[in-house]
């Protein structure tokens, strides 16, 4: 790993022990929904690999307000509210949004490819070159729970 990835706010740190096993721009509803922006830059972690220097001080939330029983919880500040990460309670991933969640946007890798667009949302196909898909890169394999 050739840099350290540090996101949280001034209550909570999260730290990534080493590099991303997914980064892509994700289109879906949800990332829209809870960002507020057309396209989010998406890292996947594996569970153990993203650590919380202060759990007890997180609220969490579902990320999918139309699947509240789904994997994903948002996980936010308990003082200041601050988005800190998604957490996956099947213990397989830990997902950080750079722009969103505390990090320095430009340490991070740049994705490489574009995930969840669909064609029927009415915006152009993205065209910078990177692959596009209307779900996660055919070749990603859930890691095995932590």
């Amino acid at each position: 790993m050739t840099s350290s990835y540090i996101g949280g706010c001034e209550h909570v740190r999260i730290k990534a022990q080493a590099e991303p096993i997914d980064n892509h721009v994700c289109h879906c509803n949800v990332c829209k929904g809870v960002t507020g922006q057309q396209s989010t830059h998406v890292a996947f972690f594996k569970h153990s690999d993203l650590t919380v220097d202060h759990p007890e001080k997180m609220n969490r939330q579902p990320f999918n307000k139309d699947n509240p029983s789904g994997p994903l919880e948002l996980c936010t500040c308990a003082d200041c509210g601050s988005a800190l990460m998604l957490d996956d309670k099947q213990k397989r991933i830990r997902v950080a949004v750079p722009n969103v969640m505390g990090y320095k946007v430009a340490e991070f890798p740049e994705p490489t490819y574009h995930a969840f667009y669909d064609t029927t949302k009415g915006y152009p196909k993205p065209s910078d070159g990177r692959p596009v898909y209307e779900g996660l890169r055919p070749e990603f394999a859930w890691p095995e729970p932590a």
